[in-house]
């Protein structure tokens, strides 16, 4: 079988593809139908943190579904009543419950509805550069004009202001706003950290206004920074947090934590077919607990600062900056990415762009020393060509 004529002949054409087939994974490495091995720094979009078939999420699969695999949330059951517990005991302080779904778009989309519902309150600011999915809800959200423009008119009520900036948060914000909604690292505007000085300043215009706080972590969440939700790194307060990606070990899960001043939540008012299944909770918790584990995010945290150190005394001249958190690292080049993404591909490393300039590297949290050496090395031999 020809896989790449295949999936090119009845694939929807959604999406931009490389001209390779990706068939197995194990750690921080892919192989493909032609046996050549690749570094993985892409990872599903940031999805396996805990790196492709991780033992321990492989076992709880496996259990899970000779037990069962589909349960609505109409009954209860037993392991999504344990990943409930697990996500409230692990989130940051205030939040009381979860919400559970299948993605980061869903997971958006769910808290725009929740501070609507619990607000009474029509707008929402979001930030320059942001993306928060492609669902209608969460593209309103977005401000990428080249992912809003085919399906314009949006979902009103929301705006945008420039990232970083207090003033013009402060001047956005009124008695009409639900929420403001923000992304603690923006990932795909470029791998860009709020300031820990915004961050909080967000939460007292909130405070003062009545306006809820969403935090954004789908990319950034369950140890991607360091920590297992960035925010933790300057003590905001989220009254919503829409987390997915890497909490379920690659499984498609969503949620959205929920704070304690959300109000009016009822049964009826929201509802997903397989948020919560017990396939994707028991892999969530196998995921977590392997998070979780003594030393896990410490040595993220050191690989993490070890690469952001390792590129910024890069000299490459296509090079303009270097910024990130934790294993979430971003290259701003003086050119297009996307050659370089390829050549990094011929060198067996596999990258994500982040907007039109910016190399991004989202490798697994388990990347040995070695690997991240290689990455690199070989980035360096590649922006220096």
């Amino acid at each position: 079988m020809d896989i790449i004529a295949t999936e090119s002949r009845y694939t929807s054409g959604v999406y931009p593809k490389r001209e390779v087939a990706i068939v197995r994974g194990e750690g921080a490495r892919l192989w493909d139908a032609e046996g050549r091995e690749y570094i993985d720094c892409v990872a599903g979009h940031g999805v396996a943190l805990v790196g492709h078939c991780h033992p321990t999420v492989v076992k709880a699969i496996q259990e899970q579904a000779e037990t069962l695999i589909i349960c609505p949330e109409v009954f209860n059951n037993d392991v999504r009543a344990q990943l409930l517990q697990r996500l409230v005991e692990v989130a940051p302080a205030g939040i009381e419950r979860a919400y559970l779904c299948n993605s980061g778009a869903e997971a958006v989309e769910a808290a725009v509805k929740l501070a609507r519902l619990s607000t009474g309150r029509p707008g929402f600011v979001a930030a320059m550069r942001g993306f928060h999915g492609r669902t209608m809800g969460a593209l309103s959200a977005t401000w990428e004009p080249k992912y809003r423009k085919p399906y314009m008119p949006l979902v009103p009520g929301f705006s945008h202001v420039p990232y970083n900036k207090i003033d013009a948060l402060q001047e956005a914000v009124d008695e009409n706003t639900a929420a403001v909604l923000l992304e603690v690292v923006q990932g795909e505007g470029g791998v860009n950290p709020g300031d820990a000085e915004y961050l909080l300043a967000a939460r007292a215009i909130c405070d003062q206004s009545g306006a809820l706080l969403i935090l954004d972590e789908v990319q950034t969440g369950f140890g991607r920074t360091g920590k297992l939700f960035a925010c933790e790194h300057s003590g905001v307060r989220p009254d919503l947090m829409a987390v997915a990606k890497g909490i379920a070990g690659g499984v498609p899960m969503g949620a959205v934590l929920i704070g304690d001043a959300i109000q009016n939540i009822s049964p009826g008012v929201h509802g997903s077919t397989f948020g919560g299944n017990p396939l994707a909770c028991a892999a969530a918790l196998a995921t977590i607990d392997v998070l979780t584990a003594d030393g896990f995010l410490d040595e993220a945290t050191r690989k993490g600062a070890w690469a952001m150190e390792r590129l910024a005394g890069m000299e490459a001249r296509v090079i303009r900056n270097v910024r990130g958190m934790g294993l979430m690292l971003g290259i701003e080049l003086r050119k297009r990415v996307t050659p370089y993404l390829r050549a990094l591909m011929d060198e067996g490393i596999l990258a994500l762009p982040a907007g039109r300039s910016v190399l991004r590297l989202l490798p697994p949290l388990v990347i040995t020393d070695d690997e991240l050496a290689r990455v690199c090395d070989t980035v360096e031999k590649v922006l220096e060509a």
